[in-house]
């Protein structure tokens, strides 16, 4: 159930929020909140593919 809901999650946030990588940031130019976003997808990627 729980592996269920992280990957629904995942596709949300695949969906919604926006992907830093295909921009091009540089992790030590992104400001707090881009840095929130990141840790945030990284969390639900890992806990869907447990």
């Amino acid at each position: 159930m729980k592996k269920k809901c992280f990957k629904v999650m995942a596709k949300i946030n695949k969906m919604i929020l926006p992907s830093f990588t295909k921009n091009g940031l540089d992790i030590s130019k992104a400001s707090k909140f881009q840095l929130m976003i990141i840790g945030w997808k990284a969390f639900v990627t890992m806990n869907s593919l447990d």
